[in-house]
């Protein structure tokens, strides 16, 4: 049966937050603080933050940068993912992946459907690996930052998850999923 086993060890991961955004500063991005407010009391580890305007080239720099950084496991960056104009995250950050999580975007607007319904159709939500780092793009909204973690997220990189998370899939812990 799929849930924590709490037989299980919790290992702490080392996660990257990243907001896209021309608007939002650390005061007013509430997405980005959502998400770091609901790692850490999960208890993983912050280990960086940063907001980028909606452009290719910063975005990619800032995502690359992280995954070049041996003590970051996961990034999570928030903003970039609709159909305006200004929505370029998929564009900057695929390139980056070595392999892409399409389930991640499938089991996300499953989630996202209960709380809004079709416009979920609305959102470019997806996820890969660069390197061993495993990315996650969400949308701009608290709402949905909300839907990610708390429905998706908080188990797939919960080491107690069965019957397996993520986390057996980082190099250094690969030794957790049995």
């Amino acid at each position: 049966m799929a849930g924590i086993d709490p037989n299980r060890v919790f290992i702490p991961l080392n996660i990257a937050v990243l907001t896209v955004s021309d608007t939002r500063t650390l005061e007013t991005d509430t997405s980005g603080g959502l998400l770091i407010d609901r790692l850490t009391a999960a208890g993983h580890v912050l280990a960086a933050r940063a907001i980028v305007k909606d452009d290719v080239e910063p975005i990619r720099e800032q995502v690359a940068a992280w995954v070049a950084e041996p003590g970051i496991d996961v990034v999570l960056s928030t903003g970039g993912t609709g159909f305006s104009p200004r929505d370029v995250t998929p564009e900057a950050v695929r390139p980056l992946f070595r392999r892409e999580m399409d389930g991640f975007s499938v089991v996300f607007h499953q989630a996202s459907q209960g709380t809004v319904g079709v416009a979920t159709l609305q959102s470019r939500a997806f996820a890969g690996q660069a390197g061993d780092t495993f990315i996650f793009c969400l949308p701009g909204s608290t709402g949905a930052c909300r839907d990610a973690w708390d429905l998706v997220l908080s188990m797939e990189l919960d080491s107690r998850f069965k019957p397996c998370s993520l986390v057996g899939q980082i190099p250094r812990f690969r030794d957790i999923c049995p």
